[in-house]
């Protein structure tokens, strides 16, 4: 309860007051946290140690107790002391980059925030993106890596949320916190279609079978000079008037998928994305070579991770 009412104070003076808007542009990276940036706040702890500070003050006065109100004063100036602790808790932190890993679109998107020490140490620093926190501590000149995830709803390009920094270290009185809006966006692929037709293959593209010496019996034939003696068929050779040798086959690799985009010109814009985006993934989970043709861009056939992910993001860069 008490948090959700801080929160709605904090979006009232996010409306409120000009200042924290000011830093609302997106903003190229790094980004550093300086004294025009960071702003802070009591928490809800710090209003009750408050009350009871100005409680014990005016009971030390009206009793005039002097150990009561040095108490009170000590206590007062720990609290002030750590309303600066926590501004330089923040204060020098750098966001270096941002790495986005690869994402279907409906599936949460990996980003890794990296953050750097200016100098000093930095406790219990919390980042806060699309509703995830994450805690870090950061050592004097040191770097952390936090790993956070932000939900996806729709293919392309997805700009990166706000980014929140925030701490209430040392003592729970105060919450000093800056937002990061980093110019940055990432690429979200197209979700496959669940189920549908193969890709149609090249006429010629059978299990086609090439003569050679491997383990599977082919056929036999006459001996030739120059075949191995461990390959003679020595039983069969006995009942025919020339000597027999054993020969071999496997399967011929089959040739490239070709997937083309004008192929499926019955299906509307999106169904052929998802189709192609099935496509692949079914020739990278069976290692099969393939290559994509799109209106603006061409593929050459590959196979590979990199290669899938190369023809993923030609997809979902599609208008």
């Amino acid at each position: 309860m008490k948090r959700e009412a801080l929160r709605r104070m904090q979006l009232w003076a996010e409306q409120r007051l000009p200042a924290l808007t000011r830093y609302r542009r997106p903003e190229s990276l790094p980004i550093e946290l300086h004294r025009r940036r960071i702003y802070i706040v009591p928490t809800g702890f710090g209003f009750g140690f408050t009350l009871l500070l100005v409680i014990m003050l005016v009971g030390a006065l009206n009793y005039a107790n002097n150990a009561a109100l040095l108490l009170t004063c000590l206590l007062g100036a720990a609290s002030t002391a750590s309303m600066l602790v926590a501004f330089r808790n923040l204060d020098g932190l750098r966001l270096i980059t941002i790495q986005a890993g690869h994402a279907v679109a409906g599936q949460p998107l990996t980003l890794q925030l990296h953050v750097e020490s200016a100098g000093r140490l930095h406790q219990a620093v919390y980042v806060t993106i699309d509703g995830q926190t994450q805690a870090f501590a950061i050592a004097a000149d040191g770097n952390s890596r936090v790993v956070l995830a932000v939900t996806t709803t729709r293919r392309g390009w997805q700009p990166l949320p706000r980014i929140k920094l925030w701490t209430n270290w040392p003592l729970g009185l105060f919450r000093a916190w800056s937002w990061l809006y980093p110019q940055q966006s990432s690429l979200v692929w197209p979700q496959a279609e669940v189920g549908g037709p193969p890709p149609p293959l090249p006429a010629d593209d059978l299990h086609r079978r090439r003569l050679h010496h491997g383990e599977d019996l082919a056929a036999l034939r006459d001996y030739r000079a120059g075949d191995p003696l461990r390959h003679i068929a020595w039983k069969v050779s006995a009942r025919h008037h020339s000597l027999l040798v054993k020969d071999f086959e496997q399967p011929e690799g089959h040739q490239a998928w070709q997937l083309d985009w004008r192929l499926l010109s019955a299906m509307d814009h999106e169904a052929r994305i998802a189709r192609l985006a099935r496509w692949l993934g079914e020739a990278e989970a069976k290692g099969q070579r393939s290559s994509l043709w799109l209106p603006d861009e061409e593929i050459a056939p590959g196979s590979g991770f990199a290669h899938y992910a190369s023809c993923m993001n030609a997809l979902a860069r599609l208008p």
